[in-house]
């Protein structure tokens, strides 16, 4: 009866091993979730991944879980200014000078091609 009881003990623990194992794993994805990460499905992957690669990367996952804060922009957008004021300001500006920039290439286009014309000694 002992050994049953030995038996059972050992299934229970195996499966609580497992099932923590598991379990620590998707912290960095819930954390994810929880925050509304918009790489939460990569973390849930890398997370499953870090198992078969004896854990060396999970650390990085709840890290790259913890930088995303909803109320504010993220890291890259912050480092480059995308979607601010100035940055709409900054792209108009771009579009006038390309704008700019075509029409004079094309008016010394024409310009040159009429002097070629006027100049030429055959014509």
């Amino acid at each position: 009866m002992l050994e049953y009881a030995a038996l059972v003990l050992l299934i229970v623990m195996i499966t609580f091993v497992i099932y923590m194992v598991i379990f620590i794993h998707d912290i960095p994805y819930e954390i994810a979730k929880e925050r509304g990460h918009p790489h939460q499905d990569a973390i849930h992957i890398a997370g499953w991944v870090s198992m078969f690669l004896a854990h060396s990367i999970w650390p990085f996952l709840w890290i790259w879980a913890y930088l995303y804060k909803p109320d504010q922009k993220f890291m890259q957008l912050e480092l480059t200014g995308a979607g601010s004021a100035g940055q709409d300001e900054k792209i108009a500006s771009l579009e006038a000078q390309v704008k700019l920039l075509t029409e004079m290439i094309e008016n010394s286009k024409s310009e040159t091609t009429v002097d070629d014309v006027e100049e030429s000694p055959n014509g």
